[in-house]
């Protein structure tokens, strides 16, 4: 058979078709049929076809004798699992029945593996050399809508068993025995395929068919040949617009390029050819002026052109829009269709009042009444959050006697009295209302900040003739507990409107439980006629009320409460001064204070706290109750009286310091203990604290007790000869006087200085002053040898060995003629005593 395509095609195909394909055999009725197939056989595969109807021509049920293979209708024989044929020959039978003629036939059938020598069917043939065949496919395509002639010449098969075999040709699949059939019909002999009418691309792209060729003994030297057969498209379809009814919304005053949707059209002609290469075209605007969109052509993406959609202006847009194929060229066929865009609505407009000014009355003393409604004109969308008014009052209610609410039906402000107006106060009142939406304002580029719309209401107060007020309702007054009878307390107080006072106004009492006041019918002051008692259970929370009421000359009233408040004296909590610990019996005391408060929300819980320098000896531990506290040595004291400071502080923190008595004592029971209330002399003192001031004395004290006691070493350290002078010498040489009068001469021979030597003497030297009558009295004063008289000239101390002059004297230190001991004292003597101070001349 010759084919159009190489010989190395043909082999590649060959040994592709061997492992997908089986071979078919016709044969004669009910004969034995041999089929040559390949030793491995998957699952599912095609292992040929026989011709039943000319075996059984009314079969009613096929059967197979091998479970390995399943028998169709039309003679298809497969095989139900994956077989690989170990042998070389494998056979089954086919069983035909009919049920009606009760007819059974059976028709053998044996495979053959491949790779056999075949036997002679020809006697021209001797042996079938597979190398040698060419069996291949040629391309074929058919044009769509194709005019004719019919029946058209599609295709050729040829094989090259021909030369020795009378072959036979066939086809079969879709077009030919399947839908649709009689497409396509093979001439046997020749190998020819026609096809017989015209072919629709768009319902049949493609048809596979399958050509065979068999001797006529149905021995199959070839394997069967696939042929496709391509259908070529032909523009016959326009597009056309996927979705009848294209509906998109924008909001109002987006921004330029704003992407509003996407059109899509189909095209029923063969994809990514010119036939369906679409173009998006926007024919016309509804309304057309100005422009605000555009369509992409390839995608068809259709953007805003401008930032100016309002759709207070303009709700609703129309495009008329074609898409055409072909690339959008003149002859390409083309479809319209109708876009329609909804622009959403922005809170772009503020509503704004229709009037700027209104006015409204009301009769003074009315609540809960309407007095005036406001209209708004918004231009965004109705019933909306865009349109809908929120009002506020700017101003002129302080007092809050005025609300504003919005009707949800009409959407206008109702402006209500919800609490009484006074005339006498107000003769009128001026508000400022506001208007805004319930939805926030849209910040678009091309709107404005917005400005809250407001307009003025002045409410006019009608005058009313109105009975006296008890304003406030409660009035409350403090009172000490225990006031005697006959007390006067101030009482309450109601007010004429129509005055501003309370003259022309009578009082009367209308509540007093237990009778503890008379009021005044002119004043409306109390006065108490039984002691007040704040333990009554008649007053509740230190409050007695009473009721009131006022009335005018016309018999109008108001009522009013007086709650008079007693105050509690609160006492300072106080425990016993004496307490004795009985080691025997238990180690601690139990401290309960006696509290004289009155009531019961003062008193326990107490708080107790223990002196600075208690701290050091006990500790104290309160109960849970607040009631009591235990005091406990922190460690075993002797047997003694301890005096401990405790401060106690009652639930409102008042508090009292008490100084305790504390005995420890050696008995089982407090009168056993034989030691007296009493602190010995040898007390402990750690209950003495030292102040502050006391420690700083001490301290300053002993710093100058250590100067004076390094002075004195200091001194005592220094090992110099002093000199001694008789006594009798400052007594016949030296006159001390207080009247200023000379003395006597001191010469050098009525001196008489010692000749011994000595570290501190000690001469007491007989001193006279004259006290007005001439009176001399006795001091004694120490001379230290080289030391002046008076330190304090000079700045320094002046010795005789400095009057003297170094080097002079050194053979007899230990004395000291007239003229030195003159040259040396009488510049310290020379100075006169001023008010009765001693003067020592010479």
């Amino acid at each position: 058979m010759a084919a159009a395509s190489a010989a190395s095609g043909s082999i590649l195909c060959k040994q592709l078709l061997f492992s997908l394909l089986v071979l078919i055999l016709f044969c004669d009725a009910c004969q034995k049929i041999s089929l040559q197939v390949p030793p491995h056989l998957q699952a599912e595969a095609l292992v040929g076809k026989v011709n039943l109807k000319e075996c059984l021509g009314s079969a009613s049920l096929i059967q197979s004798s091998d479970p390995d293979f399943r028998i169709l209708e039309d003679g298809a024989i497969y095989t139900t699992r994956d077989l690989i044929l170990s042998s070389e020959k494998k056979s089954f039978s086919i069983l035909l029945s009919d049920s009606q003629s009760q007819e059974q036939k059976e028709i053998e059938i044996v495979l053959e593996a491949g790779g056999k020598k075949i036997p002679k069917r020809h006697p021209k043939d001797t042996v079938l050399k597979r190398s040698k065949r060419r069996w291949a496919p040629i391309p074929c395509s058919l044009m769509e809508n194709s005019l004719g002639p019919f029946p058209q010449h599609v295709q050729q098969v040829q094989s090259d068993t021909a030369q020795n075999y009378t072959i036979f040709y066939s086809i079969s699949g879709p077009g030919v025995d399947k839908e649709p059939v009689n497409l396509f019909f093979i001439n046997k002999d020749t190998g020819d395929i026609f096809c017989t009418r015209s072919i629709d691309r768009e319902q049949y792209q493609q048809f596979q068919v399958i050509a065979y060729a068999t001797t006529a003994d149905g021995y199959a030297p070839e394997y069967p040949l696939p042929l496709l057969f391509k259908v070529e498209d032909d523009n016959d379809n326009a597009p056309y617009f996927e979705e009848k009814v294209t509906i998109f919304t924008v909001p109002e005053n987006c921004r330029m390029g704003t992407t509003v949707g996407k059109v899509t059209a189909i095209d029923l002609d063969e994809p990514d050819t010119l036939h369906t290469r679409l173009k998006y075209k926007i024919l016309q605007q509804i309304p057309s002026h100005p422009k605000h969109f555009y369509v992409h052509p390839d995608t068809g993406v259709i953007t805003t052109t401008t930032p100016f959609l309002d759709r207070e202006k303009c709700d609703t847009y129309k495009l008329v829009m074609e898409v055409r194929d072909m690339g959008g060229q003149p002859f390409g066929l083309f479809n319209t269709g109708t876009i329609t865009i909804s622009l959403e609505d922005e809170n772009d407009n503020s509503p704004c009042f229709t009037e700027n000014s209104y006015f409204a009355e009301v009769e003074e003393n009315r609540i809960d009444v309407e007095i005036l409604r406001m209209v708004v004109r918004d231009q965004d969308l109705p019933n909306t959050p865009h349109s809908k008014a929120v009002y506020q009052i700017l101003q002129g209610n302080k007092d809050g006697k005025f609300k504003i609410s919005t009707d949800p039906n009409t959407n206008e402000a109702v402006l209500c009295v919800i609490k009484p107006l006074n005339y006498e106060v107000n003769q009128q009142v001026v508000l400022q209302i506001g208007v805004l939406n319930e939805a926030q304002f849209s910040k678009a580029s091309n709107s404005q900040t917005p400005t809250m719309c407001t307009t003025t209401v002045t409410v006019k107060v009608k005058d009313l003739d109105e009975g006296p007020e008890c304003q406030p309702p409660v009035k409350v007054i403090k009172s000490k507990d225990g006031l005697p009878v006959g007390t006067e307390l101030p009482g309450y107080k109601a007010v004429d409107p129509e005055r501003g006072t309370a003259e022309g106004l009578r009082y009367k009492k209308i509540g007093d439980e237990d009778n503890w006041f008379e009021i005044d019918e002119n004043t409306g002051n109390l006065k108490t006629i039984k002691v007040l008692n704040r333990e009554s259970t008649f007053v509740k929370n230190n409050g007695y009320s009473v009721s009131i009421i006022a009335m005018d000359a016309d018999g109008r009233s108001c009522t009013g409460t007086v709650v008079v408040l007693l105050e509690d004296k609160n006492q300072p909590p106080q425990i016993e001064k004496q307490v004795t610990i009985c080691r025997r019996n238990e180690n601690f005391a139990v401290l309960k204070p006696e509290y004289q408060g009155g009531g019961a929300d003062n008193g326990s819980p107490f708080e107790f706290i223990l002196g600075d320098s208690a701290r050091r000896l006990w500790t104290i531990e309160t109960s849970t109750d607040g009631k009591t506290a235990i005091l406990r040595e922190r460690q075993n004291l002797d047997y003694n009286v301890y005096p401990v400071s405790i401060e106690i502080k009652d639930r409102h923190g008042t508090s009292a310091l008490n100084e305790l008595l504390v005995r420890v004592c050696d008995c089982r029971v407090p009168s056993e203990c034989r030691i007296p209330y009493k602190l010995p002399r040898d007390a402990p003192l750690s209950n003495v604290i030292l102040g502050k001031w006391a420690i700083l004395a001490m301290v300053l004290g002993s710093a100058l007790l250590l100067c004076i006691l390094f002075t004195c070493i200091c001194v005592t350290a220094k090992r110099t000869i002093k000199k001694c002078f008789p006594e009798d010498v400052a007594q016949q040489n030296l006159i001390v006087s207080n009247t200023e009068g000379p003395g006597e001469e001191v010469t050098e021979a009525n001196i008489r200085l010692p000749t011994q030597t000595c570290n501190i003497c000690d001469t007491s030297m007989s001193v006279g002053t004259l006290g007005g009558q001439g009176v001399k009295t006795q001091q004694s004063f120490e001379m230290v040898k080289g030391y002046a008289l008076d330190p304090s000239q000079g700045g320094g101390h002046q010795t005789l060995e400095s009057v003297k002059g170094v080097g002079q004297g050194v053979t007899d230190t230990g004395r000291y003629t007239y003229s030195e001991w003159h040259s040396f004292t009488q510049p310290q003597l020379g100075e006169e005593s001023i008010r009765g101070h001693t003067v020592i001349k010479n």
